[in-house]
């Protein structure tokens, strides 16, 4: 079981989507899972997993995890070369370490050189950074990569962006 989350922020509002699907590949016939919080946190800068993190637990409680889930966030895993946690670390400790993360980002975190992989989809010059924990840096890094789509952002990560920012 793969899950992919996203948050869109509105009018003091959340709304999280998750697309559970079962393979890498796939393109079509994935599950949808949404919903909107209200009253959430302020964004501080440095800190955006605080804002973030209550959102995808919060719908994470709703959907049945088997033992094989991975789960990928929209942002990073590590924020600098300490591994300092960023959202996707977090998450992985509130999930007792035991369901891997990896995380893709469409903007670079200049902090973070060792443990982030660019990855260059389709003919787009600009990559996507993949980190990853729980799962080795080169299979997450496999994972993304073969997920369907001929364009820069695989094709369920662009439906997903799509979903969260329908109102």
């Amino acid at each position: 079981m793969i899950l992919a989350f996203d948050t869109y922020y509105y009018d003091n509002k959340a709304k999280t989507v998750c697309l559970e699907f079962t393979e890498w590949n796939q393109e079509k016939d994935f599950k949808v899972h949404t919903e909107i919080i209200d009253n959430v946190s302020e964004y501080i800068p440095g800190e955006f997993y605080k804002r973030e993190l209550p959102c995808i637990l919060s719908l994470l409680n709703k959907i049945d995890l088997k033992e094989d889930t991975i789960i990928i966030v929209d942002g990073f895993v590590y924020l600098d070369d300490d591994k300092k946690y960023g959202l996707g670390g977090h998450l992985y400790e509130k999930l007792n370490k035991k369901i891997p993360i990896i995380g893709v980002a469409k903007t670079n975190f200049a902090s973070i050189e060792k443990d982030k992989k660019p990855l260059f989809r389709g003919d787009s010059k600009k990559p996507l950074f993949v980190t990853s924990i729980g799962i080795d840096l080169e299979d997450a890094f496999q994972k993304i990569e073969s997920m369907a789509g001929e364009f820069r952002i695989p094709t369920l990560l662009k439906e997903m962006d799509r979903l969260t920012k329908e109102i």
